[in-house]
């Protein structure tokens, strides 16, 4: 089982590409206070060959001082290196280990056991991989058991070996073995934990640890080496949602301006469109380079630096994205909270927020409650204690880009930081953004004791009265590229084949739905937060809504797209000149009763602000070429293709 080859000696160089090729495999050893994870590392490293003659001696020497056993070789102190940890015979800090076999390599995190350093396994758990939890066959499954259990889980850990050890101290016991194994499994199907498998072993004697026990002959499984050997992780990489957080801006010269970091999850190519978060600029890579040159490919979790085609502002703490494939952008969100520090989480008390590369400040508006960890119930609470974990929701003073931790355990994570002592006090992990917790930017300001009712019509009662999915049809573009007039045509149409749609127009919204607002920014922007939150209810009664709005900028279109919800979201880019737009401009106002209105009084015909092109619109539409009916039946083939209609 040793990483020990020939190779070493005749051709040292062959070895070590043989040794970088392998697969790497973190992984934690978690449970109880004295359920053997030390002892098991030890095992696993002096089995494996990977224990120095050296370090043997001195462990040797330090077992019959410190040691616990009662023999000659204590396995736990080759990772219990802390004077207090071996005084005490525990693990305080988290340590990490390193060994390799012929198949893989392997980096161990071992955790403490104790309720008081419950933050250190959470710590060690948020890179891993697997994790294994030992269970003390006399014990069986106790509270920490649990707490380190549904810390797992909900750290995103998929695999899960349950070590039942010490199976000497209960005379190799089949039936309590069994037992130990109906009564964990009865409690982990609460959690998220799809891949678990149970081992009988013995860390100290080593049986079922790296060979099969001669002791448990009833046990027909694999011995703990060959399932860390074999279990199948690379399908838990997340090679879809391109993520590149930028680290650093890297311009050796004035021909080369690259953008560094290490890819959090996804594949980057040269050729691929990117946005940059939170500017949401596009553009092309150009190339993908790393220390040996140019590649014609970069995949998580590869450091690599990008250069692009155009000369956009982006630097440390910005996100590079797939145009097509946009993470959530906003400055509110609700996470899952280990909390690790004695001064409890108070809400609205101001915290730094470290996501990625980025920081920001922020607070948390509301705790919605905390877990007990032994029942999995969910308690009211208005703070968590150290230790503790629970719902929080967090407000920024500026927009990051993530995801849903279950998603993108990278870009879904963020660290909690107390602004006076600057150490770390908590951990974050995101959570899905579900229609009925977060709609809306304002979602988590509201009263706590405001909730969503559910209607007692199902979709699909709606569907199979009306004969339509809902939808919503969001028609963007410069003043004077027919936005209104086509608008009110497809209304029209909607209805003359039997469908159920309605306009919310700009200049009707502003009439009435939004009559307190100016022409800000921030009021444009909430102007369109609201047309959005009311297309969302027409959808909701089952209605096609088609919005007419200038909508110029690409944060306010994606803002409304994540309210409405991105698969109901049809985004409809007029595209027409500005020349031809401004003749249409001024003949509208030539029909006005009052010509001499100034732009202030007509804000909607204001050519003169900035107005970003839609880059991935669902349909693009030359309105100086085709006609309002041909226009309104290129978005009825559109609704077609989608199933809408």
């Amino acid at each position: 089982m040793s990483h020990q080859s020939d190779l070493i000696e005749t051709d040292i160089e062959a070895y070590l590409a043989q040794h970088e090729k392998k697969e790497l495999l973190r992984f934690l050893t978690c449970g109880s206070v004295d359920d053997g994870k030390s002892t098991l590392i030890g095992r696993l490293l002096y089995d494996s060959k990977m224990v120095y003659e050296d370090q043997l001696a001195a462990v040797k020497n330090a077992s019959v001082k410190h040691g616990t056993t009662g023999t000659d070789f204590d396995p736990a102190l080759l990772t219990d290196g802390l004077k207090a940890e071996r005084e005490q015979g525990i693990t305080i800090d988290v340590a990490y280990r390193y060994f390799s076999t012929a198949k893989r390599k392997f980096i161990i995190a071992d955790t403490p056991g104790h309720e008081q350093y419950t933050r250190n396994m959470a710590t060690g758990a948020s890179t891993c991989d697997l994790a294994i939890i030992l269970i003390d066959a006399r014990h069986g499954v106790v509270t920490q058991t649990r707490r380190h259990s549904f810390i797992t889980s909900l750290l995103g850990i998929k695999h899960v070996i349950v070590a039942v050890n010490k199976m000497d101290l209960v005379d190799w016991s089949e039936e309590r073995y069994e037992e130990i194994c109906r009564e964990y499994s009865d409690f982990s199907a609460k959690l998220d934990l799809p891949d678990i498998q149970f081992v009988p072993m013995s860390a100290l004697l080593g049986d079922n640890v790296v060979n099969p026990s001669e002791n448990m002959k009833w046990y027909g499984g694999a011995s703990m080496m060959h399932l860390l050997e074999h279990v199948h992780i690379a399908s838990d990489r997340n090679l879809i949602d391109m993520r590149l957080p930028v680290q650093y801006v890297n311009r050796p010269n004035l021909n080369f301006r690259g953008f560094a970091g290490t890819l959090a999850s996804g594949i980057v190519r040269p050729g691929d469109e990117v946005m940059a978060l939170p500017s949401r600029k596009t553009s092309k890579v150009k190339s993908v380079v790393s220390y040996e040159g140019e590649m014609e490919e970069g995949f998580a979790p590869q450091a690599v630096t990008v250069t692009l085609e155009d000369e956009i502002d982006v630097s440390r703490g910005d996100m590079l994205v797939h145009a097509k494939n946009v993470p959530h952008l906003d400055t509110t969100y609700e996470a899952m909270v280990v909390w690790m520090t004695e001064q409890p989480l108070v809400a609205n008390k101001q915290y730094m927020i470290k996501h990625t590369t980025r920081k920001t400040t922020g607070v948390v508006s509301d705790v919605r409650y905390r877990i007990n960890v032994n029942s999995l119930h969910r308690e009211d609470t208005d703070r968590l204690e150290i230790n503790e974990i629970g719902r929080c929701v967090f407000e920024l003073s500026q927009p990051i880009a993530f995801d849903a931790y279950k998603t993108n355990r990278t870009t879904g994570a963020f660290v909690i930081i107390d602004r006076l002592t600057n150490n770390t006090v908590g951990a974050g992990m995101i959570l899905d953004r579900t229609p009925e917790e977060l709609k809306g930017r304002e979602a988590a300001k509201r009263s706590i004791d405001v909730r969503t009712h559910d209607s007692l019509v199902s979709d699909a009662e709606r569907h199979d009265r009306l004969g339509q999915q809902a939808a919503t049809v969001w028609l963007t573009g410069l003043t004077g590229s027919g936005k209104s007039a086509i608008a009110y045509a497809l209304e029209r149409r909607l209805f003359d084949e039997g469908k159920l749609g309605h306009v919310l127009d700009a200049r009707n919204a502003r009439l009435g739905l939004n009559v307190d607002l100016d022409y800000s920014e921030e009021d444009r922007a909430e102007n369109l937060r609201r047309a959005a939150e009311v297309a969302r209810l027409m959808n909701d009664a089952g209605l096609i809504s088609v919005c007419s709005f200038l909508s110029p900028s690409e944060a306010d279109r994606e803002m409304a797209k994540q309210i409405v919800g991105p698969d109901k979201f049809v985004e409809v880019y007029l595209s027409a000149p500005s020349e031809v737009c401004e003749q249409r401009r001024e003949k509208i106002a030539d029909d006005q009763k009052d010509p001499g209105a100034s732009k202030t009084q007509r804000p909607f015909f204001d050519l003169n602000a900035v107005y970003e092109e839609p880059k991935a619109a669902d349909l693009v539409l030359k309105t100086d070429e085709l006609s309002v009916n041909e226009s309104v039946e290129k978005i009825m083939e559109a609704l077609r293709g989608r199933g809408i209609i």
